[in-house]
């Protein structure tokens, strides 16, 4: 799933966004409108993890949609 599908979908994945990422809340999540940076920066920012990290995180998870 490339970037602009990300985004026209991202109300349908927010459900499995946080159900994944459980110490998001809504308004995280939903602020980041399924902007890939965004949602890096909220994942490091939560879990304490790298840049790195959560890129990878990140990009494993959407490609698994």
């Amino acid at each position: 799933m490339n970037s602009d599908q990300l985004k026209g979908h991202w109300t349908e994945l927010v459900g499995q966004v946080r159900e994944h990422w459980g110490e998001l809340n809504e308004d995280e999540v939903q602020q980041t409108k399924g902007d890939r940076e965004q949602m890096i920066g909220q994942i490091q920012k939560k879990y304490g993890k790298t840049r790195e990290e959560a890129e990878r995180e990140f990009d494993k998870f959407v490609a698994g949609l």
